[in-house]
């Protein structure tokens, strides 16, 4: 009896010690990892939302995406972001998207951070096809932090 009781003594403090975790996930509890979290789920809401404006204010002045291609024709930048999704966003209907982030990682001085995330999305292209499209990927959103606020540089 004594031997159980000093066994569940020690789980109970190792699990004291154990690092806090966001609950489903084991991404650690910090008020940096929940506020790129937000980030992505501000993000995740505008894209639902076909608010081209709203993706823009979460996006830093330095923003550059390559589409994942070496063509700079596709690319995307601050200058050129609204523009392209308010094109994109008049053709498409209806998108519902997930976001699983798997994990979240600061720079040494703390100012950027790398979300890695497995998305899915579904849309519908009305003047296209009556089914809908859908895609899911693996990605990764990289942030910086601009005048207190995280900001998106890449990765949507």
């Amino acid at each position: 009896m004594h031997k159980r009781f000093l066994v569940v003594c020690c789980l109970s403090l190792l699990a004291a010690c154990a690092p806090k975790r966001i609950p489903g996930t084991n991404i650690s509890d910090t008020s940096e990892t929940r506020a790129i979290l937000q980030e992505m789920e501000r993000y995740r809401a505008a894209l639902e939302a076909l608010d081209a404006k709203a993706i823009v204010a979460l996006v830093s002045p330095k923003f550059h995406d390559d589409a994942g291609t070496e063509d700079p024709e596709d690319d995307l930048t601050y200058a050129n972001l609204q523009p392209h999704l308010q094109a994109l966003f008049q053709k498409i209907k209806d998108p519902k998207v997930e976001m699983n982030v798997r994990r979240v990682e600061f720079n040494d001085a703390g100012d950027v951070a790398a979300a890695v995330y497995y998305w899915k999305a579904s849309w519908r292209l009305p003047g296209l096809t009556p089914r809908a499209d859908q895609d899911s990927e693996l990605k990764q959103m990289v942030f910086q932090r601009v005048d207190g606020q995280w900001k998106i540089v890449s990765g949507i």
